[in-house]
């Protein structure tokens, strides 16, 4: 797949980052996936999967100097294939929702597979998840990168016009690790590309896992959604209710409050909130995860005017993940930033219309710290 970039690894300088790359084993229908860790001088390392441009793996220190694996996901490429759970992955064409797996453009209706309650879903039966990217080049220095490409074939999926994906995946000297997603397309087609990790501060698989966490999101309203998890198209107001984070609170305070239907619907936390930023030129804060117990704390930030929060509620116990952790709801949280879902058949939603010419790109950085102590 990529000549003479397995194995490779490049000796980095003093407290530069280092890029290198392996092998990550075979695929069922004998193609090699490879796997490139970036790693900081800081202890912050993120490991990255070529089958799904998956972030496999993103190591940060605890207040203790503890470093432990903070995303959901599996030890090995062949699980990602076999049982795939969007863990880490990058999702398009469309992350998230499109009604009846159906939208129109120009005055032409397109049909995409209907693959969650008659539903579209994260870009289809086999979308950007289940492919094998190309890995394009890799790079130590004052930023480690690893650049991905995979070119989506018109009519892939239902969608319209080839569409050449790339992702680049950068981390500094500091531990951020920014995600590019970059876009080109030779007809209308619609284009919503995020990262699905599910996260754990307290490290994959801890017992107690993340509804303890402290979560901030700077927005006013979230989207509520139809039983079938589509927007109703209304921004309704977080103030009064569950879905108010603006200054920070505990996920389990109304993690579990059925009084509110939106929780009944989505079987905890599972919407689109609408970020009083809005589309912006550089990434800005789109949420904030902290670990109360080993200080590790995340920052989200994106470009794009929504994020996905998704408390891992259809993890029932079925899952073996890293170490043959079982995975269940709460385990993890997933903040995914992206345009609303649904964008396509709401006219009062940000477009995710993309055309020849004008690329489509969506900038974010995942930026982990300690939090500063709280009394």
């Amino acid at each position: 797949m990529v000549v003479g970039l397995a194995l490779a690894s490049v000796t980095p300088a003093a407290h530069a980052a280092e890029a290198r790359q392996e092998s990550a084993g075979r695929l069922a229908d004998g193609t090699e996936a490879f796997a490139v860790t970036l790693k900081a001088a800081n202890g912050v390392s993120a490991r990255i999967i070529s089958y799904g441009a998956t972030l496999q793996s993103l190591m940060a220190p605890g207040r203790d100097g503890t470093v432990a694996d903070v995303v959901l996901g599996y030890d090995d490429v062949q699980t990602y294939e076999a049982r795939p759970n969007y863990f880490g992955v990058t999702v398009g064409r469309f992350a998230n929702r499109i009604a009846g797996g159906r939208f129109m453009l120009d005055g032409k209706t397109y049909q995409l597979a209907q693959n969650n309650n008659g539903n579209s879903l994260h870009g289809g039966v086999k979308g950007f998840d289940k492919r094998n990217w190309k890995i394009v080049s890799v790079k130590s220095g004052p930023v480690a990168s690893v650049v991905l490409s995979w070119t989506s074939a018109d009519g892939e999926e239902g969608y319209p016009g080839k569409l050449d994906t790339k992702v680049t995946y950068s981390l500094d000297e500091r531990g951020n690790l920014t995600i590019a997603y970059d876009a080109m397309t030779d007809k209308p087609t619609v284009v919503n590309m995020t990262n699905h990790a599910i996260f754990n501060m307290a490290g994959e698989g801890s017992p107690m896992g993340a509804m303890g966490h402290r979560l901030t999101i700077p927005a006013s309203a979230y989207t509520p959604v139809t039983p079938t998890l589509i927007p109703t198209g209304e921004l309704r107001p977080v103030a009064g209710t569950v879905f108010d984070f603006r200054t920070g609170r505990r996920v389990a305070n109304g993690l579990r409050d059925g009084r509110d239907q939106q929780i009944a619907i989505g079987r905890g936390y599972d919407h689109n909130f609408a970020l009083d930023k809005g589309v912006t030129a550089t990434p800005q804060l789109a949420a904030r995860l902290e670990d109360p117990a080993s200080g590790r704390m995340l920052e989200v930030l994106s470009t794009e005017p929504g994020v996905q929060v998704y408390t891992g509620n259809f993890l029932d116990g079925t899952v073996l993940g890293k170490q043959g952790h079982v995975y269940r709801m709460g385990d993890g949280i997933a903040l995914e930033p992206q345009k609303f879902p649904d964008a396509p058949n709401q006219p009062a939603f940000v477009s995710a219309r993309v055309d020849p010419g004008r690329p489509y790109r969506h900038v974010m950085i995942y930026r982990v710290s300690i939090a500063p102590e709280r009394r």
